[in-house]
């Protein structure tokens, strides 16, 4: 168990660094490394999924709050929005978490998969949208803002993500900066992560079989060791965003997760 406990520290200071950096929250690390974990402790494979996912927007929260906290010093957090997103994250990311538990270990591990080649892909080539010289495409008002964050907050929920492979594109095509972008990402992420884990937790509870020391799907001594990491970390890569060349950083980070993802369809398609 210790040797694990060291484990979980060691991801929470990579996926803490790369929440801050890149303002994608981590848990396209977290969640295969917790799936490999908690399948070699033994725990029971038709919910390890189920409790990667849980656990990885658990660890997500206190990410969230320090690598929000070091974009706002930076002025780079949009409010506006924020408050605007907000109410169709929560609405989405809590109905997602809370299907989740009707849905098959095997699907979950196939969507996340596919998700993993998605972001990957969006990585490696760069993709955001072209701002115009005159602003044409702006914020929507609340029904538009409100159908993204829940569409940002279903996919969230099954992909344990904090939201920011898909916020951070969506907020450049409405003519947000990159950084500035990715900063309001970071703030995204917190009511993704708040609202999936106590969505997790409570579909969770009627589950027989999980791991002791479980919240519903949230295994809490993978949640406190990997938090203690990425709070530590997420900071750095925050303050990394605004000196390192990220564009590098992200093609370098593509490559991983095309490996994690042909990884994760080997596991899928040999089982």
């Amino acid at each position: 168990m210790d040797l694990f406990l060291l484990v979980y520290l060691a991801l929470g200071l990579a996926a803490g660094f790369v929440a801050g950096l890149l303002g994608v929250g981590g848990g396209l690390v977290m969640v295969p490394v917790l799936a490999w974990a908690y399948a070699a402790q033994g725990f029971a494979t038709d919910y390890n999924i189920h409790l990667a996912l849980a656990t990885s927007l658990a660890v997500i929260v206190p990410t969230s709050i320090s690598s929000l906290r070091a974009h706002h010093a930076h002025g780079a957090v949009d409010w506006l929005a924020v408050r605007r997103i907000v109410p169709g994250i929560l609405a989405g990311t809590l109905l997602g978490s809370m299907a989740a538990a009707w849905l098959s270990d095997t699907w979950l591990k196939a969507f996340f998969t596919v998700f993993l080649f998605y972001a990957a892909t969006q990585m490696l080539l760069g993709f955001k949208p072209k701002p115009t010289p005159k602003p044409t495409r702006e914020m929507p008002g609340w029904p538009g803002m409100t159908l993204a964050g829940g569409i940002i907050g279903l996919v969230s929920s099954w992909a344990g993500i904090g939201g920011g492979t898909l916020s951070v594109p969506f907020l450049t095509w409405c003519n947000a900066g990159l950084r500035r972008a990715i900063g309001t990402s970071s703030a995204i992420g917190l009511p993704i992560a708040v609202a999936g884990t106590l969505g997790y937790v409570i579909s969770g509870q009627a589950v027989r079989g999980l791991p002791p020391a479980s919240l519903g799907f949230v295994y809490l001594p993978a949640l406190l060791s990997i938090a203690a990491g990425s709070w530590l970390t997420a900071p750095l890569g925050a303050r990394a965003t605004h000196r390192w060349p990220v564009a590098v950083i992200k093609k370098i980070f593509a490559g991983l997760l095309y490996l994690i993802g042909m990884r994760m369809a080997y596991v899928i398609l040999a089982g």
